[in-house]
C-alpha cells in the first residue's frame, strides 16, 4: 500500500512543478499563451519535456536555464534584470519621477511670485492680502495669444 502511494505523490509533485513551470513559458508558436494553455505541438513537445527534466531531478531554474539557452530569453515570460532590461524595467519609475518632479514644479511656481518676494524683502513686513492681489493684478502679464485665437475661435464658429 505504501508503496502505491509514493508513485502516486511523486507523480502529482513531478505534475504540480510542470504546470508551474509551464505557466511561465511562453508558447514559441503561439506567443501570447503559455505553453501549458497552448495546444501548438511545440507547446506539447515543451511540455513533455520540462516533465521528463523534472524525473531526471533537475530543479527549475536549471530547466527554465536550459529553456532560456535553447529558445532565448523571449521564452521567460519575466525576463531577468541585466543591463539590456534596464531601461525596459526602470523606465515607469523614471517617467513617474519625472511627472512628479514636474507637477512639484508647477505647483511651486504657481505658488511663488518674484515680485510679491521681492517686495516683502525691501518692506520688511509681508503684504496684506490686498495688496497682493492688487499687486498680482498689476503685475500679471496679459493672458496668452492662445486665448486669443482660441475665442476668436468660438466667435467664428458661433459659439
Amino acid at each position: 500500500m505504501a508503496s502505491e502511494e509514493d508513485p502516486l505523490k511523486k507523480n502529482q509533485i513531478v505534475e504540480a512543478r510542470a504546470r508551474n513551470i509551464s505557466h511561465n513559458v511562453r508558447c514559441t508558436e503561439c506567443g501570447s499563451q503559455s505553453i501549458e494553455e497552448s495546444q501548438a505541438d511545440v507547446a506539447i513537445l515543451l511540455r513533455k519535456l520540462i516533465r521528463d527534466e523534472i524525473r531526471s531531478g533537475k530543479s527549475d531554474k536549471e530547466i527554465y536555464k536550459k529553456l532560456e539557452d535553447d529558445f532565448g530569453e523571449t521564452v521567460l515570460y519575466a525576463p531577468k534584470f541585466d543591463m539590456q532590461t534596464a531601461a525596459l524595467w526602470l523606465s515607469p519609475v523614471l517617467f513617474a519621477g519625472a511627472a512628479a518632479g514636474v507637477w512639484a514644479y508647477s505647483k511651486h511656481r504657481q505658488k511663488t511670485n518674484v515680485h510679491i518676494m521681492a517686495l516683502n524683502l525691501v518692506r520688511g513686513i509681508p503684504l496684506t492680502p490686498r495688496e497682493k492681489e492688487t499687486m498680482l493684478d498689476v503685475l500679471t502679464p496679459p493672458p496668452s495669444q492662445v486665448a486669443r485665437t482660441s475665442s476668436w475661435w468660438r466667435r467664428w464658429r458661433g459659439q
